[in-house]
């Protein structure tokens, strides 16, 4: 099946790999939904081909616009693979993020499931070799994790950045999934004596723990204070 490859300034065009084969009704190509599900989470998972096998690796990331940065060491085979774009095609990938919202407990074993927001990118990664976007990239990636964290820290020097690599993946090819709600039982299963529902799955901030070697004089600031 083939979808057109437009869509509205707030959407992203469906295509063949971005529309689900089950449960098509939970998908999403709205940017404002899909962008907040990548700016809550704090992890992703990166898929790709290496030696023929596939491989997923958990790390950080950040988004600026329609943007994604994943930043690791220059000696990363992925990164490394990813090439500039110019001397090198780049490297396919599949970036995914999910937020687990619910534990969905239902009558029977077969309709248990997860309240979740998820997301799914494919596309083309390529290394950030130009020096301005680097630091815009490892800014997003600090700010991602802490908002306004980059201004108040030492940037790289030049032998940090030296060991950085950062690679960039544009959201063209993008969905959404979403699963909310109570349980789906079958009719005749309503009668059963269990218990069914959901129980809420939270993520949520602790007070800031100060390092041990933490000026007493250096104060909390606004922004840690506000998780």
């Amino acid at each position: 099946m083939e979808f057109a490859m437009t869509a509205a300034a707030d959407t992203y065009a469906p295509t063949d790999r971005t529309v689900p084969t089950r449960s098509r009704e939970r998908a999403s190509y709205d940017k404002a939904l899909v962008h907040s599900i990548l700016d809550e989470a704090y992890v992703c998972h990166l898929g790709f081909v290496r030696d023929g096998a596939p491989v997923v690796l958990p790390t950080l990331y950040g988004r600026v616009g329609d943007r994604l940065y994943v930043h690791g060491s220059t000696g990363s085979r992925p990164l490394r693979a990813a090439g500039d774009g110019v001397k090198a095609p780049g490297l396919p990938v599949c970036l995914t993020v999910t937020h687990v919202d619910g534990l969905v407990l239902a009558r029977s074993a077969f309709h248990h499931s997860l309240n979740y927001r998820s997301v799914v990118v494919h596309g083309t990664a390529h290394q950030v070799t130009d020096p301005e976007e680097l630091r815009t990239a490892l800014d997003a990636l600090v700010d991602h994790v802490v908002p306004g964290r980059s201004a108040d820290s030492r940037p790289g020097n030049a032998k940090e950045l030296a060991a950085t690599a950062v690679i960039r993946l544009d959201l063209d090819e993008v969905s959404a999934k979403v699963r909310t709600g109570g349980p789906n039982d079958d009719p005749e299963d309503l009668g059963l004596p269990y218990w069914s529902g959901v129980i809420p799955v939270q993520t949520g901030h602790g007070a800031p723990i100060p390092s041990d070697d933490l000026d007493p004089a250096v104060a909390l600031p606004d922004y840690l204070a506000a998780l």
